[in-house]
């Protein structure tokens, strides 16, 4: 019997947590739970294990209590009375010696430092970022994973970066680390209790685990609860971990398309939210008859595949010489194609999808025409598809789609049993995942997956899927009919097309991202990109994609398109084209150069040396009245480029700056090239005049890096006593002349810090954007690009020019 006082000692010590006691260091707020008890005695747990069950037990949990009591009452001793030393935190839940018996043997498998804490109470409460529970450097944490299971758990996050491995000279135990909590979100609309919320684990760290590229690569550290614990504390399944098996659960798959498509309406329809078919001449593959066949020309949905080739396939291609065969059913050989190819069309018809388009077996690959007639269909075949089938899992064709078939993946989820909660690593999201693939560093990838609407993606880790309004993977419970929520999966890859209800906006990105990636063949890189340029076309109504697009150019908003910028560290080289190509492109567009293309806002001309910051750019006047154009076949036709104008109090502007007056009719120019155009020649008028330039900085700028191949330059006056009144952006090898000339293109708005202010005032619009350019025998070409001052340009005497740009 356990007397009277002990019952109200125990009572007041324990007044509702079934959990017994944890200790958390001081300062960290528990809702004013945490007190300093002392455990009850050996004899009262003796009596309370006779009662529940008998003397086996009781035996049991007098060895465990004894063992607990002496290293809290040592933790307790070396505490002393320190303001930073760990407390006894009480629970709420009714006193139960089986459940406590549960968690003493659950914290024998946790080292001295994560046995201090109660995961029950930090995943129920929270934990504030501002006050995270230290947990020792991570060396130490690798010592102690051997024995302790919440370090196991952080090790193996720290094993997936490989920085042992890639980088062994870091010292670990300089990063510290530290615990706190963030909140999962909710799949469900309205307002919910706070304890309701589910909660994750955020380990943090220190100096390099917040700098190391090889931590960025794999993502943040969550460590998740898994759906079978969410009864424990009284919340739904959502947003909880969810077991991944080394196949696919093809049945989960089909709930998320269909949850999309029944839930999400036009937002998920197609690219243009519009009804429109196939193309007549685009081929799919029937994967019930085993054919290549035309596009049904009644309304059906076919699937999409997007994967890496990774190297010649001629022993797969459709060809002139196989593909008759291959259009009559069972012609199509399964036996003859690679992994990617196979297991995409065994993983659509188990689906219960029909059609599929794949570009090695839908596209005759030795016949030029159809090449190019299919490359122009791409809008269509990705915008329309009812999903895109992603194999990001895989470097080559020849690989399998991990989870299709047994034994093509090997799960990565780990779970560990942490005072009796079931605990795991989450995966990296799937932008992470596809960061780490070879798949997005192929250029011809981005427009298959910035043009479709839904896209399932096969990763080494899990899969994933993707629509404009959620995101769902294997191991994380997180279906939902919402078309929004608050889900910490929600993270787009924001890779959706158009990007915004700007068509330049739209274009820009576009560019920017497509220009980053790899090509087999540098001069695919207008192919590449040409179903986005397409789909511009259509969403916008732009009118012909020919007169619309030329060279990769948007010829319609030509006097933004010509302000790209190339990556700083990449160096000025032209692309190499296809053999048998007669011209080459022109120098004002970004397609002729190598390396990644990047629109800058005038703030970039602010710095001391040049940076890869993309930002919105920014023209409030169009200066150039007319632009013409030299077509393939030698023609010079007119460009339909929208004009801008805003209005502007322009305080004292003297003189103002005056577009040329006349009106230029390319026809009659007189030429003095003694040679036909070539295709791509800009031809218009504007005001051109020289001017001196250095380097900022001097050359020995501190601030540049030996990796960069580009330079900011101050632009100076031409008078006695030079002065800054601009500044222009110029490739560092060669090295540039002292003097260059410079072409007048639109105006933007002037603010600080791009010129003398001392010598010049400024005021709003008192900026030109200039082209720097070469001239050799009566034809320019592209240099650089930069900002002057209005109040320079008139003072240097500028000339009207009719301008060859090629």
């Amino acid at each position: 019997m356990i007397p009277s006082s002990s019952k109200a000692q125990l009572s007041q010590q324990f007044p509702g947590d079934p959990e017994g006691f944890t200790l958390l260091p001081s300062g960290t707020p528990t809702s004013g739970t945490i007190a300093t008890h002392h455990l009850v005695s050996t004899h009262t747990s003796l009596a309370l294990a006779g009662i529940i069950g008998g003397i086996s037990l009781g035996i049991l949990a007098v060895w465990l209590l004894v063992v607990r009591t002496r290293k809290l009452k040592e933790n307790a001793a070396s505490a002393g009375t320190s303001e930073s030393s760990p407390l006894l935190v009480q629970y709420q839940a009714p006193f139960n010696l089986q459940t406590y018996t549960a968690k003493l043997e659950n914290d024998i498998l946790l080292c001295s430092t994560c046995a201090k804490l109660d995961f029950y109470r930090i995943l129920l409460y929270g934990i504030h970022e501002l006050e995270p529970i230290p947990l020792g450097s991570l060396s130490s944490i690798f010592e102690r994973s051997y024995q302790c299971s919440f370090c196991r758990l952080i090790s193996l996050y720290v094993r997936r970066t490989r920085i042992m491995e890639d980088f062994p000279h870091i010292d670990l135990s300089e990063i510290e680390c530290w615990v706190h909590t963030t909140l999962c979100g909710a799949l469900r609309r309205g307002p919910h209790p706070p304890l309701r919320y589910g909660r994750r684990l955020y380990i943090t760290g220190n100096g390099l685990w917040q700098t190391h590229p090889a931590f960025r690569a794999v993502g943040p550290l969550f460590i998740h609860l898994m759906q079978e614990d969410a009864s424990k504390f009284g919340r739904p399944v959502d947003l909880h971990g969810r077991r991944v098996k080394n196949t696919v659960d093809v049945g989960l798959v089909k709930k998320w398309i269909k949850l999309c498509e029944e839930n999400h309406g036009d937002k998920c329809r197609n690219v243009w939210r519009m009804d429109r078919n196939l193309p007549e001449f685009v081929r799919v593959v029937d994967v019930v008859s085993m054919a290549v066949i035309p596009a049904p020309s009644h309304r059906f949905r076919h699937v999409a595949l997007s994967y890496v080739w990774g190297g010649n396939g001629a022993e797969y291609w459709t060809t002139k010489d196989n593909i008759a065969k291959r259009s009559i059913p069972g012609g199509l050989n399964a036996g003859n194609l690679p992994e990617t190819i196979t297991d995409s069309i065994s993983f659509v018809r188990q689906l219960g999808e029909r059609y599929i388009w794949i570009d090695a077996l839908c596209i005759i690959q030795d016949d030029l025409q159809d090449k190019i007639s299919q490359l122009h269909a791409m809008d269509s075949v990705y915008g329309l598809s009812y999903f895109t089938l992603i194999a990001a899992g895989g470097k080559t064709a020849r690989d399998p789609l991990p989870g299709c078939r047994p034994r093509t993946r090997t799960p990565q989820i780990h779970v560990e049993v942490v005072q009796g909660l079931h605990l795991f690593v989450t995966p990296p999201t799937h932008e992470k995942a596809l960061g780490m693939s070879a798949w997005i560093t192929r250029c011809w990838t981005y427009q298959e997956s910035a043009l479709s609407c839904r896209r399932v993606y096969f990763t080494e880790q899990e899969v994933y899927f993707e629509c404009r309004c959620q995101v769902f993977c294997e191991n994380i419970v997180a279906e939902s009919k919402a078309d929004f929520c608050s889900s910490f999966l929600r993270h787009s890859r924001e890779e959706y097309f158009p990007f915004s209800t700007d068509s330049f906006w739209s274009y820009k990105y576009a560019v920017e991202r497509c220009t980053r990636r790899n090509l087999t063949v540098e001069s695919d890189i207008v192919d590449a990109i040409t179903g986005v340029t397409n789909a511009l076309v259509v969403a916008f109504g732009l009118g012909d994609p020919a007169r619309a697009f030329q060279h990769g150019m948007m010829l319609t908003e030509l006097h933004q398109a010509l302000l790209w910028q190339h990556d700083p560290l990449t160096p000025r080289t032209r692309r190499s084209l296809a053999e048998g190509s007669n011209s080459s492109w022109p120098s004002w567009a970004w397609a002729t150069w190598c390396g990644a293309v990047i629109y800058m806002s005038r703030s970039v001309y602010r710095q001391t040396r040049v940076t890869g910051y993309t930002s919105e750019v920014s023209v409030d006047e169009t200066l150039v009245d007319a632009w013409y154009i030299v077509d393939h076949g030698g023609g010079i036709v007119s460009l339909d480029v929208q004009k801008v104008s805003r209005v502007y109090w322009i305080e004292e502007e003297q003189p103002p700056y005056s577009s040329p007056g006349r009106t230029l009719d390319p026809t009659a120019m007189p030429l003095d090239t003694h040679r036909p155009l070539k295709p791509g020649t800009l031809i218009f008028c504007t005001t051109s005049s020289h001017f001196a330039i250095t380097r900022r900085g001097g050359e020995s700028n501190e601030e540049s890096s030996p990796a960069d191949h580009y330079g900011l330059f101050n632009i100076l006056s031409a008078t006695s006593s030079p002065t800054w009144v601009g500044t222009v952006i110029l490739p560092l090898n060669p090295a540039p002349p002292s003097s260059i000339e410079f072409i007048v293109l639109s105006r933007c708005d002037g603010a600080h810090g791009f010129y003398d202010e001392e010598s010049i005032k400024p005021y709003r619009g008192c900026l030109l954007h200039v082209m720097a350019v070469s001239e050799n025998e009566g034809l320019m070409e592209r240099v650089g690009l930069g900002i002057i001052h209005i109040v320079a340009w008139v003072a240097s005497t500028p000339e009207e020019k009719v301008v060859l740009l090629r």
